[in-house]
């Protein structure tokens, strides 16, 4: 829908079209061409037909040009018209921007014909005022005004497709990346958290009867793992309900929450020691991703190093953050090759950091990324 300003611009132009074919009927053909001799109710008409309908040519492109093509054909015919069908241009400019292509192609040519077929019968036919030559050369021009006008409607139509096309694909992308997103805080929260209650859980089946209350321990702590992770779950799910209001979602995890999940990985079994020193402010997205990259390290060292040694180091300074993984176990080559080290990367890189992973030379396995960002303030 055409907004009212460009509305009252094509009603003003409207009038004044209106108006100059008015003027024309009044001319007195001192120039020795011919002049219109008709009653003032058919010049009305005429200056109605060719004027009234480019007000509403953006709301119905064919007919208006269908109406403003046949008033310009008339008006060459009663020798009316003083200028080289400009009313006729602006129609099919709308024609040309606002009709599919098959469609105003077969207008462009109608027009044209009939265009055509009215200068031919007034100038040279009916009251002869050019040659053959001459004739020929106004219906070129009146031809070239036409479809010039057509011409730069279909432009603009091609514009919009292709700006229409390109924000379709940014709104696919930006759902696939948010997709990718939640599939990635997912298999994190989902991996680690199971992880550690597989632990705990085999930890509890095997010492429950000699030692009930270190599997009572291991049984609080899965009650403890199980709700921190469906707090997490519920959060991620949160964003794919559009009515869910936005204060119902949890806090993101950050580097805040490290010793708690370092704490978590102690309480399944592992040696955990642990060096962070973050003094400055980190941007949210920077710390969910250095949490996610020491909780994912941390749940391959249960299940692929059978829960051994590991230390954990997370430092920051106003530019950046480093944090490193490495533990001591022994693991099969395809365990480096999980989705758990592509998320790692990929949150790692969508911030414009580095990533390692892999064994060390003195036996066991690290994890390394960097991560930028734009000077941190003092907490």
């Amino acid at each position: 829908m055409p907004s009212r300003r460009l509305l009252l611009v094509d009603a003003a132009a409207a009038l004044a079209v209106c108006a100059a074919y008015l003027s024309f009927a009044a001319f007195d053909g001192s120039d020795g061409t011919p002049v219109f001799s008709g009653p003032p109710w058919l010049a009305w008409l005429i200056a109605a037909a060719v004027g009234l309908p480019i007000a509403v040519r953006r709301l119905w492109p064919i007919g208006a040009a269908s109406v403003v093509v046949l008033g310009c054909a008339a008006s060459s015919v009663l020798d009316l018209t003083r200028e080289p069908f400009v009313p006729a241009a602006l129609v099919l400019y709308s024609v040309g921007a606002l009709v599919p292509r098959r469609r105003s192609i077969a207008v462009l040519a109608g027009a044209c014909a009939v265009l055509g077929g009215g200068l031919v019968a007034g100038v040279h036919l009916i009251t002869p005022s050019e040659t053959l030559s001459g004739t020929a050369t106004l219906v070129a021009a009146v031809w070239a005004i036409a479809g010039g006008g057509w011409a730069a409607g279909l432009m603009l139509r091609r514009k919009r497709m292709e700006a229409e096309n390109a924000a379709a694909s940014d709104r696919a992308r930006v759902v696939i990346e948010e997709r990718m997103r939640i599939a990635r805080e997912l298999h994190d929260i989902v991996s680690h958290s199971l992880s550690l209650i597989a632990v705990q859980a085999g930890v509890a089946n095997h010492i429950a009867d000699e030692q009930p209350e270190r599997a009572r321990e291991a049984m609080r702590s899965i009650e403890a793992t199980s709700r921190d992770a469906l707090a997490e779950m519920r959060s991620v799910l949160t964003v794919l309900r559009a009515d869910a209001p936005s204060g119902t979602r949890a806090p993101v995890p950050g580097l805040a929450d490290l010793e708690a999940l370092v704490d978590r990985a102690r309480e399944a079994g592992m040696v955990v020691e642990a060096n962070i020193d973050v003094p400055v402010r980190v941007p949210d997205g920077v710390a969910l991703a250095i949490h996610r990259v020491v909780q994912e390290s941390l749940t391959n060292v249960v299940k692929h190093a059978g829960g051994g040694r590991c230390e954990v180091t997370v430092r920051a300074d106003r530019s950046e953050v480093r944090a490193a993984i490495v533990d001591d176990g022994v693991r099969q080559a395809a365990s480096a090759g999980g989705h758990g080290l592509i998320g790692m990367r990929e949150r790692v890189l969508m911030y414009g950091g580095t990533f390692s992973a892999g064994p060390v030379p003195e036996g066991g396995f690290a994890v390394r990324a960097v991560v930028p960002f734009d000077g941190g303030e003092p907490r």
